[in-house]
């Protein structure tokens, strides 16, 4: 995986973090073949990098992501319209940050229990085969950790982003990559390169070649 070994020559102190970055890989590539999707939540500078990472899935990242020859087909019978879309239209990676939503997210706060709202977006949008992952610096937001129990109950494979110490997260999450520090704004700057070795290594996968057989 030319990806991750390029993230560890770059940033050696994440050779500590290899193998839980292949397993978190594996999971969320594993979820999409079989059609699911990946939630993503975290709080403040956490919060950008859950929108960060879902804008690197959800449009080309390093790939170009040409559509298949039978959405193509699909889109024609708009006539030029639809082959404007098929031209501009690339393959997503399906992700949503639980942590949009201003509607949602301050009515849940206002009417029912603010520290539940991730949780409660777990409910809605969460089946069985999706990915959750949370991400927290110290592993201990209680936002975080109320969504990833409802993930587990609900069937979904949860990834935990932390710093060194991992938190609650550590024992908690099926996979947790945590960043060797314990200081929060180091732990952010090992994140991003982190999440986008990810989303380099699941668009590989699915958007790398013609003849991959997975393109989304």
């Amino acid at each position: 995986m030319e990806a991750l070994e390029q993230l560890i020559q770059r940033y050696p102190a994440l050779a500590v973090c290899e193998g839980e970055i292949r397993r978190a890989y594996e999971a969320i590539r594993a979820s999409y073949r079989r059609g699911g999707k990946l939630l993503i939540c975290g709080n403040g500078g956490s919060a950008a990098d859950a929108e960060h990472m879902v804008g690197e899935l959800m449009k080309e990242f390093a790939h170009k992501r040409p559509l298949s020859g039978e959405m193509k087909a699909a889109l024609s019978v708009f006539g030029e319209e639809g082959e404007m879309l098929s031209r501009h239209l690339q393959g997503a990676l399906p992700a949503i940050a639980l942590t949009g939503g201003v509607a949602l997210s301050t009515a849940f706060a206002n009417d029912a229990k603010p520290e539940l709202v991730f949780a409660q977006q777990v409910m809605g949008y969460g089946v069985p085969g999706d990915v959750l992952l949370g991400i927290s610096t110290s592993g201990n937001s209680g936002n975080v950790i109320y969504a990833v129990e409802t993930a587990k109950a609900k069937g979904l494979a949860t990834i935990g982003l932390t710093g060194e110490t991992g938190g609650r997260l550590k024992g908690l999450c099926d996979i947790c990559i945590c960043a060797p520090s314990a200081v929060t704004y180091e732990i952010q700057e090992y994140h991003l390169p982190i999440y986008h070795t990810l989303c380099r290594m699941i668009e590989e996968a699915f958007f790398g070649g013609a003849d991959n057989g997975d393109g989304m």
